[in-house]
Order: structure tokens, then sequence, then C-alpha cells
């Protein structure tokens, strides 16, 4: 077989890649947030979506599709085809759902190894809060109080084993206590949640509540990072007070697994620009989350390291009623 009929051959065999490496791409793309609006993979895919658009020359859409602590919009996506023309703005839930479907002896709607990482956005630790009225001024006396009523102090959350799920069920089992889990669909619904006085506390990042901190309606409690943060100064982080509750929450790009290299490719540089633009950073930093950026191999290798991590929280924590 002489190179042209090997080319024609690979291209028949492998049509998407070759339409996608010269047309890509040619009809908007949809930004997939498996939260409902307001929680972080929401508040950083929409200011990143239209930069993407204007180095792709595409509109990015975003589509919120929350459900089972993200689990029905990361399901959703990793059955989509690899054609670069769906993405998912994702959180370590990512890798703790699957764990957590296998513990609890289901079968995972998806697995890991059905995304491909683009890059990371962030990677903020979280920050346990209560609202300003609430009887407890530090960690020690909600952990007495705890103690004292097993299960009657709640707490919001994304969801069953989702990202702030397992970040307070860390804090709770590090600490001895039992706490009321109260699931909501996104970061937006659980911050208004103790607004509102339906729960009693939270673990959340400080962008997502900082002006809720700032303004007195919030009292933050401790940090799950292992240093304390610039923002919040006068805040302990667990490590300090003795609990081994240390929590990250990114966020971060994927698409389906398979999607072509030319794609795959064309992605990376539109997103790293995009992040890289004053506007993405100010957006960031207006809502108290700095840029963390890594690029597709040094977030893959990340998100892997992360992954165990999550499995391990998850198998600690055990099956949950």
């Amino acid at each position: 077989m002489n190179r042209g009929r090997a080319a024609l051959a690979a291209a028949l065999l492998c049509p998407l890649a070759a339409i996608a490496a010269d047309e890509f791409p040619s009809r908007p793309i949809t930004l997939v947030v498996p939260f409902s609006p307001g929680g972080v993979s929401d508040t950083t895919a929409r200011p990143l979506a239209p930069l993407i658009a204007k180095r792709l020359g595409q509109s990015v859409i975003i589509e919120n599709r929350p459900g089972a602590g993200g689990g029905v919009g990361m399901a959703h996506v990793a059955k989509a085809a690899p054609d670069g023309y769906t993405l998912m703005m994702a959180l370590p839930s990512i890798s703790a759902i699957p764990a957590a479907d296998k513990l609890t002896g289901k079968t995972p709607a998806y697995s890991t190894s059905q995304f491909v990482a683009i890059a990371r956005m962030s990677a903020d630790p979280t920050v346990l809060a209560v609202r300003d009225d609430a009887p407890w001024k530090s960690v020690q006396e909600l952990v007495q109080a705890a103690k004292a009523k097993p299960g009657t102090i709640s707490y919001s959350s994304s969801g069953v084993y989702g990202t702030t799920h397992v970040a307070m069920e860390r804090f709770a089992h590090a600490a001895g206590i039992k706490l009321l889990h109260v699931p909501y669909g996104g970061g937006g619904e659980q911050v208004t949640a103790l607004l509102g006085g339906h729960v009693q506390a939270t673990t959340q990042t400080y962008g997502n509540i900082s002006g809720h901190i700032k303004s007195g309606k919030f009292r933050a409690l401790a940090v799950q990072g292992a240093e304390r943060l610039p923002s919040l100064p006068e805040v302990p982080t667990m490590k300090e007070l003795g609990y081994d509750a240390e929590y990250y929450l990114w966020a971060g790009l994927f698409a389906p697994a398979g999607v072509p290299a030319p794609v795959m490719s064309r992605l990376r540089a539109a997103v790293r620009d995009a992040v890289a633009d004053p506007a993405f950073a100010k957006a960031m930093t207006g809502m108290g989350t700095p840029v963390q950026y890594q690029d597709a191999p040094e977030f893959e290798a990340f998100w892997r390291t992360d992954e165990g991590h999550q499995t391990g929280v998850i198998n600690s924590i055990g099956k949950l009623e």
C-alpha cells in the first residue's frame, strides 16, 4: 500500500480526527457544570467561557446539570462524543463519586478513565463556617456541642459523597463527632441554606462565602488547608487545632476521553491563553479565589494523586446511611 492509500485508509478509519484537525470548532461548544448555579465550578466556568470562545471563534455555552453531588452531569459528559464539543468544569467529586458507588455496592455511573484532563484553574482549601448568631465561637465549642448531642448539628453539602460532604465528614471523622448531613445541588444552594437558617454550618471555599464573612453574616471557624489564608489571618487551620482534616476544593476542565490530539491541542492552547487573560484573574480574585493554573500533564498527575486521597477518605468514612 502506498502512502496515499495509507493516508486515505487512516482517514476512513478515523474520520473524527481528520475532520477535527481541519474544522474544529465549527459550532458552539457546551461547557457542562455538574452543579446548580452559584457554586465553585459554576463561578469558575462563567468568566472562563467567553474568554475561551474569543480564542476559538465559537460560542461556549454553560449548561448546568446538577444532581447526585455532581454525578448526573459527570455521567452525561462521560458518555458524550469525544469530539471537543462537550467540556466539563469538575471538582474533586469527579473521583469521589465512583469510589463511593463501589463502596456502597452500586455500579458506578462512570469511571475516571472516561475523562481526560485539560487544565486546572484553582485549588482552594475549604473553610468551615457557621452563622454569626450561632452559639459556637470556635471549632472546639462546636465539637463539644456535637459530642453532647450527636447528629443534631446540621450542615449543607453538594450531595451524598459530594465534594463538601467529603470535606465535612473528614472533619467529623477526625473530631470523633456525628453531624446531620443535609444535601443540596451546589454551592449556591448550600450557602443559601445557611443564610436562611435551614442548616447550622457549611464548609466552602473562601471565595464562595467571602461576602457573607465580610458582611458579618457568617463566622469562619477554621481553614481546612495546610496554612492559614492571607484573607483570614486570624482563623486557625484544622491542623493547628489538632484535626487531620486537610481538604482542597479544586476546579478543573475535562473532556470525554478519546478527543483527537489536534483538538486537544487547540483546546489546551485556548484555555491556557484564556486563563492568562487579566479579565479571568480579575474575576477569580474578586471572588477570593486566586488562579492556580496547571496544564494537562501537570494537572493529570495532580488529579490522579488527589484521586488516591479521595478514595482513601471515602473508604475511611465508610458506608453512610
